[in-house]
């Protein structure tokens, strides 16, 4: 008794933290729940994070960099050797190290760097009873030359980044259009699973009409045996259809819910009128905005600036290289005995520091390339012809988007004319099969014509179905492959 009171709890309890939710979906409902919780979509932004912290970090690298930097109390121990003229002269010694400085970084747009770089320090020698004090202050500059006339790294890296970010935001814009194309799909498949469904039991609840109907003339002796027989058969025919049709309805809602992102658990209704709007589109137009608005032409433009950037660094590395470096500093030092306070010695060593000539320095560095056997000039040839191949992929990208678009709307008008037909075909089989029954009904012809009929019925409603969703979904393929809504004549940002 206990056991189930405690099984019945617990689930109540997994019932109450995994309460289902209920969604009325129509087309854009859906799109917009998979943009927010769909896999792919969560992914992809998580790849356009990476690209823009990548950016920020180029762009970053630019600004001032201050760093903090400390020797914190450091004793050590240890055995020294002093050679003399006639011995060694073994000896311990005794350290104590401390100190601190702060160093302000600038980067250049040049490739150089700016940086002035200010502590104090001190050493405790408790063997030789001395101290080390010192105090400092150094400007400089460093600046590789070759960046002048060659390759700029900085420049470089920060338009690789920029490139890299424009590309993964629109590789998420092009993506966003294949999951609304992919979520119309899985839509209009689960919608067309729904409305064969609803055929399968229009189609058995006008069997089992039939069925009665043929009992009844049977009873009555105005049909054979057989024909009563054939009946049951349909009907039998007409059942197990209806029942497959709701197990694969089932698995249909499965899929739709996996791709939008929401739970299995979850409830799901969907409204659709099977309205549409007539749309004629030109196919030039349609090129035409496919060839401004595609991501993967630009994709191959952003492919070939970065060829060309890596052309510019394999020729860089084949210059003379040069750098320059300055520096000016102020120092000050003292050597007192360990007995002194540190006050008084870095006191002292401020003093010296305001007395003493500053240090500076200059200097210059080049690196002149002799002979490498042609390693240089066979990297920027390989980097050359990696461009050249990027341009040729360029316009082979272009001649089949082009040819992919002018097929898509040749299927989209075509597609728009069988729709039309098929919507007349319908008013004309309902006709017919109404007709049909009540001949059926008056004696007037067997069974097997009014089964022919009622698949005739049947035939009608599901290839207007088929043509429905054709409609919409090439609709959706178009709109992805140009980037232009034409139901709303906007473009798509």
């Amino acid at each position: 008794m206990k056991k189930s009171v405690l099984i019945a709890l617990v689930l109540s309890i997994l019932s109450f933290t995994s309460k289902s939710e209920t969604y009325n979906l129509d087309l854009q409902k859906s799109i917009d729940i998979a943009k927010v919780k769909s896999f792919s979509m969560q992914s992809l932004m998580q790849d356009f994070k990476i690209a823009e912290f990548n950016l920020k970090s180029a762009t970053s690298r630019l600004k001032t960099h201050i760093e903090l930097n400390f020797v914190a109390p450091t004793y050590s121990k240890n055995i020294l050797t002093f050679p003399t003229d006639r011995s060694i002269t073994h000896y311990t010694s005794k350290t104590l190290d401390y100190g601190g400085d702060l160093t302000i970084n600038q980067p250049l747009p040049t490739d150089g760097i700016i940086y002035i770089k200010s502590g104090a320090s001190n050493s405790d020698n408790y063997s030789l009873n001395n101290r080390d004090p010192n105090i400092f202050t150094t400007f400089g500059l460093k600046q590789p030359l070759t960046s002048l006339y060659g390759y700029n790294e900085v420049k470089s890296t920060l338009k690789m980044a920029e490139l890299a970010f424009e590309r993964s935001k629109k590789s998420l814009k092009r993506e966003e259009l294949n999951l609304n194309y992919q979520v119309s799909n899985v839509f209009y498949n689960l919608l067309a699973e729904q409305k064969g469904s609803e055929i399968a039991r229009s189609n058995f609840e006008r069997q089992k009409e039939a069925f009665d109907i043929s009992q009844n003339k049977y009873k009555a002796g105005l049909i054979k045996e057989v024909d009563a027989l054939q009946m049951e058969v349909d009907l039998a025919e007409a059942q197990n259809n209806y029942d497959l049709s709701v197990v694969t309805l089932g698995t249909a809602f499965n899929e739709f819910k996996h791709l939008i992102g929401i739970n299995f658990s979850d409830s799901v209704s969907l409204s659709s009128e099977f309205k549409y709007n007539v749309v004629i589109v030109d196919p030039l137009k349609a090129v035409q905005l496919a060839l401004q608005n595609r991501l993967e032409i630009r994709e191959q433009e952003i492919i070939i600036e970065q060829n060309r950037i890596n052309i510019k660094k394999e020729k860089s590395a084949g210059m003379i290289q040069s750098s320059l470096e300055l520096s000016f500093g102020l120092e000050g030092i003292d050597y007192p005995t360990i007995q002194t306070s540190i006050s008084t010695s870095f006191k002292n060593s401020y003093s010296d520091l305001l007395n003493r000539s500053p240090n500076y320095g200059i200097g210059l560095t080049i690196k002149v390339p002799i002979l490498d056997f042609g390693e240089n000039r066979a990297k920027v040839h390989a980097a050359e012809s990696s461009m050249k191949q990027s341009i040729l992929r360029k316009e082979d990208v272009q001649r089949g988007i082009e040819r992919d678009v002018r097929d898509v709307v040749a299927n989209l008008n075509s597609s728009l004319n069988r729709l039309q037909l098929l919507e007349k075909n319908i008013v004309v089989a309902e006709k017919s099969f109404g007709i049909t029954r009540q001949r059926y009904s008056d004696g007037d012809i067997d069974s097997q014509s009014l089964a022919l009929e009622r698949t005739r019925l049947n035939t009608a409603y599901t290839s207007h179905l088929r043509a429905y969703i054709s409609y919409q979904l090439l609709l959706a393929d178009l709109m992805r492959k140009t980037f232009y809504d034409f139901q709303k004549n906007e473009l798509i940002k």
